[in-house]
């Protein structure tokens, strides 16, 4: 079993294991086996990056045995440039998720602790998959434990909302699923990735694919105008339900872009670009001035994911490397400042069973460290400089400068729509007097909560101070895959 294999199976067995602990008078040693789980698997990620070699846009740590012999369906992984850092990112919010939930969960802990467990080991798995169809189950697997997240722990209306979820996502990947047939076909039999990375395509195929890989991946990201199952979502779930779901799963949509659709049907990819890029910018701007509007915490947070997500996609679609790379950047960078920005919004839920801005005020003068934390990080949602919610978003807007002045200039907008914002629910829910008795009644965050928030303001300080390290990792891949995708163009 090499390293990528212990990455995905470590937290499934651990989730598995803790399945075994059927009653909730166990929920102690539940808790402490699911820390021990979620710790383990992250150091098992860590030796992927410092044995990462540089320059090379191959995959590296392969391991590529037969799995369905008679399909020809391979057990096939590896990571670039691309993916090393999402294998990362997802065995870290693990471990902050699960001390996230330490208190919080007194029913069914076991059940609980397991879906994280088994949910981060299938993303890493999607990160990880060399083969279409292995890439296509952990995909559709991944949705089974955060529906049972949601359905379960989640609120009022958890049901709907996790329907809703299911149907959505579900939906577009039956797309996905004919145009993977499709490429097994026309490949002579073979799932593997770098087999129709090369296949050649005609123009109205490489068009068919590329919609339907749109169906998939959009919804997930989710892009604008399939994004409305989001807020519903998050305002449902459980807070490290909304945590994962913003930090990891929104980024598979995002990825299966660059593993699919612009390898696989370069010139669509050209041909729809602007269609790619108006959307984005949609996103980016409209959905920003949406953000303004909302009175619920969660619902503001998730429609921000959204307009930050607008980078991410418009990074991919104006082809160069600024952009491109930027888009990975702005994809780590929100994976940390969303899932810190929903667990911080968790941190008062838990007190005052409120997520109205208009139930708090004055938050300050009764917990001034937890303050501290939470305006790190909105001010890392506004994309300030030192910050990582700002490095990502700043190339971005660079590399689209270069295509067009007026899409940087529309990207840029929304850095002031994200203060703006952001801002305006600062300023309601933690300064000022205090606003009523629930507010005063507050008590500053426990140890816990503190270790939580310090390793998500770590990350977010580091990234902002110190990119270079993600930027050195992804640099040979990103290159290699606008290489790949100018030269089909050209023939």
């Amino acid at each position: 079993m090499g390293l990528l294999s212990l990455a995905i199976w470590t937290p499934i067995i651990f989730g598995v294991v803790l399945l075994a602990f059927g009653r909730d008078d166990q929920a102690r040693t539940v808790r402490w086996v699911a820390l021990i789980g979620a710790i383990v698997s992250f150091l098992v990620t860590l030796p992927l990056y410092f044995g990462f070699k540089l320059g090379t846009a191959a995959m590296q740590f392969v391991e590529n045995v037969p799995w369905i012999e008679r399909f020809n369906v391979n057990y096939h992984l590896g990571v670039d440039g691309i993916s090393l850092w999402f294998v990362l990112l997802t065995s870290f919010i693990n471990v902050v998720v699960v001390i996230a939930g330490w208190e919080v969960i007194t029913r069914r802990v076991n059940q609980y602790m397991a879906a994280f467990l088994i949910l981060s080991g299938l993303q890493i798995g999607v990160f990880s998959a060399l083969d279409g169809m292995l890439f296509y189950v952990f995909f559709e697997a991944t949705l089974v434990p955060m529906y049972l997240i949601i359905g379960i722990w989640g609120g009022p209306n958890k049901i709907y909302a996790a329907f809703k979820f299911f149907l959505y996502t579900l939906l577009g990947s039956l797309l996905m699923l004919i145009a993977l047939i499709f490429l097994y076909t026309k490949s002579g039999g073979s799932f593997e990735l770098s087999t129709w990375h090369l296949l050649p395509l005609a123009g109205r195929t490489q068009t068919l694919l590329f919609f339907a890989f749109l169906a998939a991946f959009a919804v997930k990201v989710p892009m604008w105008p399939v994004h409305t199952w989001l807020p519903d979502v998050h305002v449902e779930a459980p807070t490290g339900g909304s945590a994962v779901l913003a930090a990891i799963m929104l980024k598979l949509g995002a990825y299966g872009f660059l593993r699919f659709t612009l390898p696989i049907a370069p010139d669509a990819a050209h041909e729809w670009a602007w269609l790619m890029i108006a959307l984005s910018l949609i996103a980016v701007v409209y959905v920003g001035l949406v953000a303004l509007v909302q009175r619920d915490m969660k619902k503001l947070v998730a429609y921000a994911s959204v307009a930050h997500m607008g980078f991410v996609t418009l990074g991919f679609f104006i082809f160069n490397d600024l952009g491109m790379a930027g888009g990975l950047v702005q994809m780590i960078a929100h994976g940390f400042v969303a899932g810190a920005m929903f667990l911080v919004i968790g941190v008062l839920y838990d007190r005052v069973h409120s997520r109205e801005i208009a139930s708090y005020g004055g938050v300050v003068n009764t917990m001034p460290k937890f303050t501290a934390f939470a305006l790190l990080f909105a001010m890392a949602n506004c994309g300030l400089p030192g910050t990582a919610g700002f490095v990502g978003e700043w190339m971005v807007v660079l590399g689209a400068i270069k295509v067009n002045f007026w899409f940087g200039f529309a990207a840029a907008s929304s850095l002031i729509f994200g203060a703006a914002y952001t801002l305006w629910m600062v300023k309601r829910v933690y300064f000022g007097p205090v606003a009523n008795d629930k507010v005063k009644a507050l008590t500053d965050i426990n140890s816990r909560e503190f270790v939580m928030l310090s390793l998500l303001a770590v990350a977010v300080l580091f990234l902002g101070l110190y990119p270079k390290p993600f930027t050195d990792v992804m640099d040979a891949s990103v290159t290699e895959l606008l290489k790949h995708v100018a030269l089909s163009k050209l023939v």
